[in-house]
């Protein structure tokens, strides 16, 4: 009764993609990374064993060149495979997308000039993994300003004392990228740089209970003082909106990759939705609930929406790629992208359990998790709010004041 993973990528035009991520990705992998998400829930446990066999067959190293010791993929390759994983498995997918993240954005850079950033890739072929402290509790200026203090040292080394909350892989990363601001100021007072897991003058809270996605142990990280040196610092930046291609590279890389794992999220709820529909009979009829026409439109409804965001998730990846030109337009279409798939994503799981009937309800069925799952996307930046005054902004212009 369960569809097969492959129906998942036979959807997609490129050949090279569907062996890329299949060869890696294979039937018999992601059977035992769906096998465990349940227990990882329950337990509320990080996804140890997952993460063991992604990083065995070479997933954490898929973006680096080969010529690194990567697998050499592009970013639409990795974009499959995280609507693949997150099909089996949400909050793995997750939890490893931010280290892709990272990688990500350090092959836009390196790609653009910026050999700083060159570690990034050489390290993560090393198997070091690399988690996202940006986030910070009440700041919702995101990457143009920082609440956590930097302060630099003679040597050139950096030292940060804050918060950071939703790091994400907070049991296993040996390599936290993170910003804050000088409190000396000056034009570009935003400082990053990637924290080793080794140094002193930081602690991780286990403080991760919550609703959903609860095997990525996204705790806080509460910085005293962590110390990063100069060569690991990678980047200054001024204190408010601004076109530096670190930004664009961490937006386009965490929206688009965000993305990805929000419509996986769809395409289960949907092949889920098939399965139950497919075999419950209405007892007033006598006939398959696969027959009854309210649930064959709230299935296509669903279907319409998640081919839109397939094509959408696609073509925008694939402009990331290739450094398309979108001019004002850039922001406006990452937004936008985050913004449909994961209003696809929880349409797609509502829909599910709408025709699956009651039994669904239940707390241990996978739609049940699945809509734990998908309420996370609300958390995530660019949040609604935010991208809608992006998108007003690029209709109507800045406000004024």
């Amino acid at each position: 009764m369960d569809p097969d993973h492959r129906d998942l990528l036979a959807e997609n035009p490129d050949p090279r993609v569907r062996e890329l991520v299949s060869h890696v990705l294979t039937p018999e992998l992601l059977d035992r990374v769906r096998s465990r998400a349940p227990a990882y829930d329950e337990r509320n446990e990080f996804c140890h064993e997952d993460l063991a066999e992604l990083i065995e067959v070479g997933y954490l190293r898929a973006l680096v060149p080969k010529e690194l010791g990567g697998l050499g993929w592009d970013l639409p390759d990795l974009v499959a495979g995280q609507r693949l994983l997150a099909a089996h498995a949400p909050a793995t997918a997750l939890a490893v997308n931010m280290h892709h993240v990272w990688v990500s954005a350090a092959r836009q850079m390196v790609a653009r000039g910026h050999s700083e950033f060159r570690q990034v890739l050489q390290e993560a072929a090393a198997e070091e993994i690399f988690a996202f402290g940006i986030s910070e509790p009440g700041n919702d200026a995101v990457l143009f300003d920082s609440g956590t203090e930097a302060r630099v040292a003679e040597d050139g080394s950096v030292s940060f004392t804050g918060i950071k909350i939703f790091t994400t892989l907070a049991p296993v990363w040996t390599r936290l990228g993170l910003f804050g601001r000088d409190v000396d100021g000056g034009e570009t007072p935003l400082i990053f740089g990637f924290l080793e897991r080794e140094a002193d003058g930081w602690r991780s809270l286990d403080d991760w209970d919550t609703l959903g996605m609860r095997a990525t142990q996204s705790h806080t990280t509460v910085l005293e003082g962590a110390r990063v040196p100069a060569g690991r610092i990678v980047r200054r930046l001024p204190a408010a909106p601004n076109r530096d291609p670190l930004v664009f590279a961490i937006f386009s890389s965490f929206l688009g990759l965000l993305a990805a794992v929000y419509t996986g999220i769809g395409d289960r709820a949907l092949e889920l939705a098939v399965a139950h529909v497919g075999s419950r009979t209405a007892r007033t009829t006598g006939q398959p609930l696969s027959t009854d026409p309210d649930i064959r439109y709230r299935l296509a409804e669903a279907r319409l929406h998640q081919l839109a965001l397939d094509a959408q998730l696609r073509g925008v990846s694939q402009d990331i790629e290739n450094g398309a030109d979108h001019g004002e337009l850039w922001f406006p279409r990452l937004v936008t992208l985050r913004t449909s798939a994961t209003r696809t994503a929880r349409d797609a799981v509502d829909t599910a359990l709408q025709v699956s009937g009651g039994g669904q309800y239940r707390r241990l069925s996978e739609l049940s998790r699945l809509y734990r799952d998908v309420l996370a996307g609300v958390h995530h930046p660019s949040d609604d709010e935010s991208a809608h005054r992006t998108l007003a902004t690029s209709l109507l212009g800045a406000l004024e004041g």
